[in-house]
Order: structure tokens, then C-alpha cells, then sequence
């Protein structure tokens, strides 16, 4: 199983930037945790962080094997870019999108996701242990698709 994690815009800056909404975490330090908490699931993580769109979009179509899954914290990304959507849409990619804040309790403009709608969920307001549901998420998620593989080939 390999869940790729992708951050857009911005997240580069964690740990310096509006730390009373982002917190103290700095990316690097959030991306050990989560490669921890996977060593002993038997998970590969790719954690990767981009300020530009289209590389994002890039990275989406790179994830093609079955029992993989993408973790999204597009940024500011999420409330803005259709082709952000697309890509995951176009590729069915199973996504979770995950935000440190409640975008919920935010400004209004932010409140809106154009990507939630592509992904089997959303998880946010709980800073880094934002990232951690998504992984316990995924791994969830892996044993259900196990699961039915399983009742299929019981069936045939």
C-alpha cells in the first residue's frame, strides 16, 4: 500500500505562518510523523509539497496502482482550481482531503471546497492530527477494498 501525500501552496511556510491557525509544526516535522506511524503498517509514504498547480495536478496522474490513495492539503488551491478537481476525477484516485483548519469556521471564501466533492472525505480543524486521521483513514479504507476483493473472489 503507498499513500501519497501532496501539500499545495504555501505549506513550505508551516511553522512560521500564522502559527495561531497553522500552528508551530513545520511540513518536514509533520512528514516524519506520519512516516512513523506507517513503518509499522507496512505503508510506503510519498510526501511532497509543490506552490504550483500544475505541478500538483502532475503528481495526481502519476498515482495509478490500485491500492494506492492520495491525502490532499491543496491549500488555497482547494477553493479555487477546477483542474485540480478534474485530475482527481479524471484519474479516480482514491483521495481524502484533509485541511489543519476547520475551513468551516474560516472566512467565507475559504469555506467552499471544489475538491470534496472528488474525494471519499474530508478532514479538518484538528492541525497536525489532521494528517494522522487521514493515514488511519486510508489504512480503513485498504482493508475494506481487501475485504471485498476477498467476498468477490468467493463468490466466483
Amino acid at each position: 500500500m503507498k499513500i501519497y501525500y501532496l501539500n499545495g501552496p504555501n505549506l513550505n511556510l508551516l511553522g512560521s505562518r500564522e502559527k495561531e491557525i497553522y500552528g508551530t509544526a513545520k511540513l518536514g516535522a509533520i512528514a516524519a510523523m506520519i512516516r512513523e506511524q506507517a513503518s509499522g503498517h507496512n505503508i510506503e509514504i510519498d510526501f511532497r509539497q509543490t506552490n504550483g498547480e500544475g505541478q500538483l495536478i502532475d503528481w495526481v496522474h502519476e498515482i495509478t496502482e490500485q491500492d494506492s490513495y492520495l491525502v490532499i492539503n491543496a491549500g488555497a488551491y482547494t477553493h479555487t482550481s477546477v483542474a485540480l478537481r478534474d485530475a482527481i476525477s479524471g484519474t479516480r484516485v482514491t483521495a481524502v482531503e484533509i485541511h489543519l483548519s476547520n475551513i468551516s469556521a474560516r472566512e467565507e471564501f475559504r469555506q467552499r471546497s471544489l475538491i470534496a466533492p472528488v474525494c471519499v472525505g474530508q478532514i479538518g480543524g484538528f492541525g497536525t492530527f489532521s494528517y494522522l486521521l487521514a493515514l488511519e483513514a486510508c489504512i480503513l479504507l485498504e482493508k475494506q477494498r481487501i475485504a471485498a476483493l476477498q467476498t468477490a473472489d468467493e463468490l466466483d
